[in-house]
């Protein structure tokens, strides 16, 4: 949804200088067609056992019906593919660029966010024909494009599929908010609780003081909000060897972490009072034990697992309680820079946090990707040199950056291909929904 420009009065969508990205190799049409049936085959995968009555709820202003996304995807490729490139091209039904506009003025007015649960019609079966329908424009465009009109082609689908693929992680976080709001508590996806081994001592993994680039270097895809690489310079800092665990924080709670200002910053403090938080989200105790909702219905908590469905405020309290912070994200990329993308990842169908896999010495970093995001103290805001682009979708990035911190790592809902070192992922200190977690921090001395 970033790094672009929305195509208006028929003037090209992307800069000339954006159509290929520094050591980019563009895909062939036979790669590049079979990429975009393969992502939007997977958003099709997620909802296989999901009922018509699942796609439509809407609990929470924050979250979107599993229908809504579908959509949405959907009138991106339309409205930014479909429409500038194939003459006469007509829309299903001329008000889905109404409905299925998330929050890009520049595309036109749109529904408001709040009520996408209020709306029944189009009906689940119209919006799988609205994708099938759009699915069959882009195709037919992407087969009888000239080589000239291929390349420029090719950033707007790459674009386009990473979009896609953040809405098949919110479309994974969103029906479990919807089902955790269903006193049934029903079943998502049913998945064995895959073994793991018990989490050895926290150990620390040591970095020198240092001038250090961090952000993207323009080679292959990345969002605008990645970039420009530049140089940060680092005090002497220590990197948790793996995520903090259910038991770890369970020791928190049981030592009135919750109830206990000093662990926590002035808003969070208000925000746990208010709200009533004493634990982290979805978590419920039960004649004395804690189980947690997960997309495989109630179980109890394992007590090996990382942590998730915590707040920044939870993050930064529980990091002081521990003795230590949350890292920069400087800090954090800094430490991912030359480490293998692994993981427990959205193509594995789990959809849930897991154990480390093995008891590696205590200074090799472990779960650095997938499982949960992991919270940084970093507010999310521009780098140095950072501009928006200009139009529609240089609105995604820009207009954001303001009261909210970045995440590093992906989640067991995030698809690998879409992760990347250098990603920024961003939400409010208060959000819990998303599979977030906690990586520790230290000052070297």
């Amino acid at each position: 949804m970033r790094n672009a420009v929305i195509e208006t009065a028929g003037k090209s969508v992307f800069p000339k200088s954006r159509r290929v990205q520094k050591g980019e190799i563009p895909p062939s049409r036979t790669a590049l067609l079979k990429r975009y049936q393969a992502v939007r085959q997977f958003s099709r995968t997620i909802c296989e056992t999901l009922v018509a009555e699942d796609y439509v709820i809407q609990t929470m202003p924050e979250a979107s019906p599993t229908k809504w996304h579908l959509a949405h995807t959907s009138w991106f490729f339309e409205t930014f593919v479909a429409k500038p490139h194939l003459p006469n091209y007509r829309s299903l039904h001329p008000q889905y660029a109404f409905l299925f506009n998330s929050y890009y003025n520049a595309a036109g007015r749109m529904h408001a966010r709040p009520q996408r649960g209020l709306i029944s019609r189009p009906t689940v079966a119209d919006t799988y024909a609205y994708r099938e329908y759009v699915d069959e424009m882009v195709e037919k465009l992407l087969e009888t494009a000239d080589q000239k009109q291929l390349e420029g082609l090719t950033p707007l689908i790459i674009l386009g599929l990473n979009h896609e693929q953040q809405h098949q992680e919110l479309m994974l976080t969103d029906v479990k908010h919807v089902f955790w709001m269903n006193p049934l508590r029903p079943v998502f996806r049913q998945h064995r609780i895959l073994a793991g081994s018990p989490a050895t001592d926290l150990g620390w993994r040591s970095f020198k003081e240092g001038p250090y680039s961090i952000g993207h270097d323009e080679t292959g895809f990345s969002f605008d909000n990645e970039g420009p690489r530049h140089q940060v310079l680092l005090r002497p800092f220590s990197l948790a060897s793996r995520l903090v665990t259910n038991r770890e924080y369970l020791c928190f709670m049981e030592q009135g972490g919750y109830k206990r200002p000093e662990f926590w910053l002035s808003l969070g403090w208000n925000t746990v009072n208010e709200r009533g938080w004493d634990a982290p989200f979805y978590w419920e105790q039960r004649d004395g034990k804690w189980w947690m909702m997960t997309l495989s219905g109630m179980r109890e908590v394992r007590l090996d697992e990382p942590v998730c469905h915590v707040s920044y405020f939870e993050a930064d309290a529980y990091a002081r309680w521990a003795g230590a912070r949350l890292p920069s994200e400087a800090e954090w990329e800094v430490a991912a820079e030359d480490m293998p993308i692994e993981g427990n990842f959205a193509e594995g169908g789990y959809f849930h946090p897991t154990p480390v896999r093995d008891n590696s010495p205590s200074n090799i970093l472990q779960q650095m990707f997938g499982d949960v995001w992991q919270w940084t103290q970093s507010s999310y805001s521009p780098y140095p040199g950072y501009a928006p682009a200009a139009g529609a979708l240089g609105e995604y990035n820009g207009k954001f950056m303001c009261n909210q911190y970045v995440l590093r790592g992906a989640s067991c809902a995030t698809p690998k291909s879409h992760v990347r070192r250098t990603y920024r992922n961003f939400f409010p200190p208060d959000a819990r929904w998303q599979f977030m977690g906690i990586r520790l921090a230290k000052d070297m001395k």
